[in-house]
């Protein structure tokens, strides 16, 4: 019976005529120009909202914060109604073209003077018109889009490209592993153009042209992604993939005086639906409170094709075995969570240490922009992806026999351990930063009120290239580990998990730098967090996220250790001999 259910499981999955490489194209290129559209508005919103609403500037922060913490939880209702009635396809066509819309309303904003507030006069700034109702209305519609757009693109663009190839083959598996690396190299490369280039029209020449182009990088990603709609694998929803999570926890809870079965691989109820397109999973020792909602009692019915008559009173080992996997999934997720505080710093606290250290080139007066500095961890992680994935992927796989090379847990712990590392030479880089400020100019830069450091600012480049290289291991590991841990019908859930994550790690961010400021500034003692960096100790900041970080990857080593892969029961260590096991009989 076993035998059966799986050949019709793999005959399902078959009856997709893959075109990966040449879907590929299309994907990649709507995910390029998307972003060279998104980020090129986003990146520099905060400005534009100061500037040329006239807002002031805690009214524009929280604003752009509440934005940013709506778009990544958003992902979350996008990816439920992907995976549950609209599936991949139809959801980003829909989310492509509203953010086409909100970027369109946006650039509207600059390019007609009646849909933004007069300029402010430079001589009597009291006479400054903030925004009217209707003004800001309009705006948010604009953001109301984007964030819509946001919600439908980002959990599914990856899942959606890995659709693409067959799982089932070795070229799909490493077209899906390839994917993965270059979805982010693409994704580094548009930071990068609208970090320095949409930026610059934006600021330097006008903003109604800096906003039209990221509108219409928008619209070739909305034309490229439908030009590719022939040769796209759509996998079809099967309805609420949370349903059946809840259904497990539910009759878990009312079967949990039940005695636990000695053999539950044999005796609990196996049922798997024919056209299911999720992956037939064995039987897994951990978390076995679970196995109570698939005991059959007396008072269970069985359908005539072998499905539950209730299914809120009886679910079968597949299920449990899927809720399985998530539960296993999120100790992993909250390190990551941990991991990507010493990364946030990096967008940050370095833009400020770049602010107060000497930024000239040579002994010209051109100075590099401090903002301009986080670009090398992008730098970093775009140079990197291809020779990871062209030159160190190949030798590690004829070294280790497995497909990536190294698994995807080894890959996300050495990111975690990178991250470590940054924290540590941020920390000796603004040491040496401060002292100099405090006890010499010896590069024969003038010091204004103390605050201008003689470092060069290229001595923060180390730190920002060691958090690009920490994301190559780490956010590409990411994602790649949720996609194919979480069920197959889940996987647009599984694409939400990491924005998820980074605005938890961005909320839990703010609140270390609330903690430690006020308990430094309260405590008699030195502000390690100071608005002037030279009275401060910003260092010893680093050391405290690093030794988070310590600690991080110790947790992470636990929970790898303990972690079992999807379909296979092993971890890093026994997953090759638990795949053996796998190809003979559980008895």
């Amino acid at each position: 019976m076993e035998k059966n259910e799986n050949e019709t499981v793999e005959k399902n999955k078959d009856e997709f005529n893959y075109r990966g490489v040449k879907a590929m194209p299309f994907i990649i290129g709507n995910e390029t120009f998307e972003k060279l559209g998104a980020i090129g508005t986003l990146a520099n919103l905060l400005i534009y909202l100061t500037s040329v609403f006239n807002m002031k500037s805690i009214t524009a922060t929280t604003l752009v914060n509440v934005f940013n913490g709506t778009t990544n939880f958003a992902t979350l209702l996008g990816a439920f109604l992907s995976d549950t009635y609209f599936g991949r396809y139809k959801t980003l066509g829909f989310a492509t073209v509203a953010s086409f819309l909100g970027l369109l309303v946006i650039a509207l904003t600059a390019a007609i003077k009646k849909l933004h507030p007069p300029r402010c006069s430079s001589e009597d700034s009291s006479a400054c018109i903030g925004p009217t109702e209707w003004q800001m209305a309009f705006l948010l519609t604009g953001l109301g889009l984007m964030v819509v757009g946001a919600g439908g693109i980002r959990p599914c663009n990856l899942a959606f490209g890995a659709d693409q190839f067959n799982p089932n083959t070795e070229s799909g598996k490493r077209g899906i592993d390839s994917f993965f690396n270059w979805y982010f190299f693409t994704l580094t490369f548009a930071m990068m153009v609208s970090l320095t280039l949409v930026v610059y029209v934006q600021s330097d020449i006008s903003w109604a042209i800096g906003l039209a182009i990221p509108t219409i990088f928008m619209l070739v990603s909305c034309a490229l992604f439908l030009l590719g709609t022939r040769i796209y694998v759509r996998v079809k929803p099967e309805g609420s993939p949370l349903t059946s999570v809840v259904q497990v926890l539910v009759v878990a809870a009312k079967k949990r005086r039940l005695a636990k079965p000695e053999q539950p691989w044999l005796s609990l109820f196996n049922y798997m639906p024919p056209n299911s397109i999720n992956s037939k999973l064995p039987y897994t020792q951990q978390l076995r409170f679970l196995d109570k909602a698939a005991i059959m009692t007396p008072d269970d019915q069985i359908n005539p094709d072998g499905s539950a008559a209730n299914p809120w009173r009886l679910c079968s080992m597949q299920q449990v075995e899927e809720v399985k996997c998530l539960l296993r999934v999120i100790p992993i997720w909250a390190s990551a969570i941990v991991y990507h505080v010493s990364i946030v710093q990096q967008h940050t606290y370095v833009v400020f240490q770049a602010l107060q250290s000497n930024r000239h080139v040579g002994k010209t007066t051109f100075q590099i922009p401090a903002a301009t500095y986080p670009v090398f961890n992008m730098l970093t992680l775009t140079l990197w992806i291809p020779i990871y994935d062209r030159i160190l992927v190949p030798m590690l796989r004829r070294l280790t026999g497995k497909q990536g090379g190294i698994t995807i847990l080894q890959r996300m712990g050495i990111g975690i351990a990178i991250s470590v590392l940054t924290s540590l030479v941020a920390a000796i880089v603004e040491k040496w930063r401060r002292t100099l400020a405090l006890t010499n100019t010896t590069l024969g830069i003038e010091r204004q009120r103390g605050a201008i450091s003689s470092m060069p600012a290229l001595w923060l480049v180390p730190q920002v290239s060691l958090a690009g290289l920490a994301e190559a291991f780490m956010a590409i590991g990411q994602v790649e580990f949720y996609y194919k841990q979480f069920p197959e019908n889940m996987r647009s859930i599984a694409g939400s998990f990491f924005f998820c994550g980074m605005a938890a790690s961005s909320y839990l961010s703010g609140f270390l730098v609330s903690i430690v400021h006020h308990t430094t500034n309260g405590a008699g003692t030195t502000d390690w967090l100071p608005e002037d960096l030279n009275k401060g100790r910003l260092e010893y900041f680093y050391y405290l996220v690093a030794g988070l970080g310590a600690i991080n990857l110790g947790y992470f080593f636990v929970c790898s250790v303990w972690y079992r892969y999807k379909g296979t029961g092993g971890n890093d260590i026994t997953v090759e001999m638990e795949q053996r096991k796998l190809d003979k009989p559980l008895v």
